[in-house]
């Protein structure tokens, strides 16, 4: 493929951060993130801030990795939350449209109100319990009422060696308690967030690849993209302390005894079946994915 112009709005998050050495590749990597640099900056709560950066780069694929992610906070500050999990989402769309430019958007399993037995499909109905969910289902809504050519990916409980995440938490708690209560009724598919970049990466090099590029368009959608397998926090918990040179006592508890302010879905498992039938991508199941982390860790 030839070098692309690709816009990473956000490169200092858990996926951005892994997209912007694995996107190098395939061109030049544009970051540009709330804090200024050479190419300017992004405010995703400013529409002629979006519609600036990407009418000033020009770029072939935008990459946003940027959200709101404060799931509990986001019920207080829900229309900050709209503007950059909703409104941003579906400008960066509008701009790309006008350049013929491939927009990579990442949303999440909270559009889904857990009730599901089985892993929830594309086509499955969207019932999100809380503001973040709704705000995220908004920017899902909007790109693909304005078209073009775009790929939502959703993933679900995203953790790695960086930033804040369940992983670096439970690695903290670890050195500081001797005992650790962790909810054990709540079922997702843990997913590295290196694996979730590496993985664009790939989808991207088939789509512009000489095969593909002619009807890239035609690939345009919402997909699932996260590890194998299931599991609980509970027991995810207990692989990451098995690790530890410290390993507290770990206490499976109900959700019931851990209130929060927005409510979790019960069960989070997504299919990956029509990635996998797309492009020919499947990730590892998420301990063996959590144990090639855990020695990347190691080794940095």
């Amino acid at each position: 493929m030839s070098q692309k112009r690709i816009l990473l709005i956000a490169p200092t998050g858990q996926v951005g951060w892994e997209l912007l050495r694995c996107a190098q590749p395939l061109g030049t990597v544009i970051p540009v993130s709330r804090v200024s640099n050479a190419y300017g900056h992004v405010d995703l709560s400013n529409a002629d801030s979006v519609r600036r950066i990407i009418q000033e780069v020009k770029p072939d694929i935008i990459l946003n990795a940027a959200a709101y992610t404060a799931v509990d906070k986001a019920e207080e500050e829900t229309e900050l939350a709209f503007q950059a999990n909703g409104t941003a989402p579906a400008i960066m769309a509008e701009e790309a449209k006008k350049l013929n430019s491939l927009l990579v958007h990442y949303s999440t399993d909270y559009v889904f109100d857990g009730e599901s037995e089985t892993p929830y499909t594309e086509d499955d109905k969207v019932n999100p319990m809380g503001a973040y969910g709704k705000t995220k289902l908004a920017g899902e809504e909007g790109i693909e009422a304005i078209g073009g050519e775009y790929l939502i990916l959703r993933t679900a409980w995203v953790y790695g060696i960086r930033g804040k995440n369940f992983l670096l938490t439970m690695q903290r708690l670890a050195n500081e308690r001797e005992e650790l209560q962790i909810v054990s009724d709540q079922i997702g598919a843990p997913t590295w967030s290196y694996m979730i970049a590496q993985a664009t990466a790939q989808v991207l090099s088939q789509l512009y690849s000489p095969q593909l590029s002619k009807d890239r368009a035609q690939f345009s959608g919402l997909y699932h993209l996260t590890c194998g397998g299931q599991t609980s926090w509970y027991e995810f918990a207990k692989a990451i302390i098995a690790r530890e040179d410290k390993q507290p006592n770990v206490i499976p508890i109900p959700t019931s005894e851990y209130p929060t302010p927005a409510k979790r879905p019960a069960y989070s498992v997504l299919s990956n079946q029509r990635l996998q039938q797309t492009f020919g991508i499947s990730l590892p199941d998420w301990d063996k994915t959590l144990e090639l982390c855990l020695n990347a860790q190691q080794e940095r």
